[in-house]
């Protein structure tokens, strides 16, 4: 596998750290997890499948876990040592947090100049808002991006996925395989400071145009992607169920009113999104509150139209085609793991659906860093592993 031979120390928790290493652990690497004595939250949020949550699973298969009190000098040294032959090491804790704890970036180059270390946090290393305490929404509304999540009342609603999570996560691995590509070259490591705040506004380059062109802020019901648009918009069946039009196009809005009779209503659908296009709304909100959902993709069937039934994630995760795509893999005890979606050709990623126990390889690796049996006894009984 294309990371065989990689070897990740990661100190991160809850989403964006984890999800990032298990898929680097999916492609090959050795990822080894530091837990604290506690253990990682993820493991008690949610529900839980057989003996792990679903959360902890989908964000821990194939890792290594160690238990460790990184408050002792004893459990510093543990760290020190496992790093000297790492390539990666993932934090995500607040700035300051790793300094205090003696495993600060400088520290760590001096013992493993090599390592590739990841800073991902909420805002950053630097700047006013580096020690805010922040979690996925709270970095939207600082953005402004949670301001284009109004629901149908014109109120603000809670994001629907952590949009800040998944971009700072992809963000990261994007930045540790650019890092590792070069360390391979030249055997020395580099720090990357990654914000998710700023990974976040990195992705709005579509959205920029009425505040980067005209300075302004967005009239959000006006605007394409939020209900400006007929074709870019959500519709209520005739059985309270819903169907969603998703594709601006012109060839699009041509197919379906044409067959719907309405070619009237195409010149409207050439012009920008806002009040122009209101009474191509109206028409599809009385087309659609007229069939049921069944009906309405009946119609639909066949049609050059980009289109879909509102769907709840259950139904999203067991269609046919997330199982023909190796998204939904089945374990032997009947857990269920989301799969790999980086798809190589050679080298393919492989699902290890082993979850670890917490501190499940603490003796392993401590006994691979050279700690004597009656060390490694010594270190349980005072619990620092």
């Amino acid at each position: 596998m294309k990371l065989e031979g990689v070897k990740v120390v990661d100190f991160s928790m809850f989403l964006p750290g984890p999800h990032f290493t298990m898929m680097m652990a999916d492609h090959g690497a050795e990822v080894i997890r530091i837990e604290p004595m506690g253990g990682e939250p993820a493991r008690a949020l949610g529900l839980k499948q057989g003996e792990h949550t679903v959360w902890f699973r989908n964000t821990h298969r194939g890792k290594q876990s160690v238990r460790l009190n990184l408050k002792d000098p004893r459990g510093l040294e543990f760290a020190m040592k496992l790093l000297e032959d790492a390539d990666v090491l993932v934090e995500g804790f607040r700035p300051g947090v790793m300094e205090r704890l003696g495993l600060g970036y400088e520290a760590v180059r001096a013992r493993a100049p090599q390592v590739v270390y990841v800073s991902l946090s909420a805002f950053g290393q630097t700047g006013r808002y580096r020690l805010k305490p922040a979690h996925d929404m709270v970095m939207q509304a600082m953005l402004g991006v949670l301001s284009f999540n109004l629901g149908r009342d014109g109120k603000p609603a809670n994001p629907h996925m952590p949009v800040a999570d998944m971009c700072g996560s992809l963000t990261a691995f994007a930045g540790v395989l650019m890092a590792l590509f070069r360390q391979r070259q030249t055997g020395q490591g580099d720090y990357l400071d990654i914000s998710m705040h700023d990974s976040v506004l990195a992705w709005t380059a579509n959205y920029q145009g009425p505040v980067m062109a005209e300075h302004r802020a967005h009239d959000v019901k006006q605007e394409r992607n939020w209900g400006g648009a007929a074709f870019y918009n959500i519709y209520e069946t005739k059985d309270r169920q819903w169907m969603v039009l998703g594709g601006v196009e012109h060839t699009f809005c041509e197919n379906f009113l044409n067959k719907a009779g309405r070619p009237d209503l195409i010149p409207p659908c050439h012009q920008p999104p806002g009040p122009v296009q209101e009474p191509v709304k109206v028409f599809l909100a009385e087309f659609f509150g007229a069939r049921t959902q069944a009906e309405a993709l009946a119609w639909l069937e066949g049609l050059d139209v980009c289109y879909a039934p509102l769907r709840t994630l259950l139904e999203g995760v067991f269609d046919p085609n997330t199982a023909e795509r190796g998204m939904l893999i089945t374990d032997e005890a009947g857990c269920h793991h989301l799969g790999i979606p980086i798809k190589y050709t050679r080298e393919p990623g492989r699902v290890d659906t082993h979850v670890p126990a917490l501190g499940e390889h603490s003796k392993q690796v401590a006994a691979r860093l050279g700690y004597s049996a009656e060390r490694i006894a010594e270190l349980e009984r005072d619990k620092v592993i």
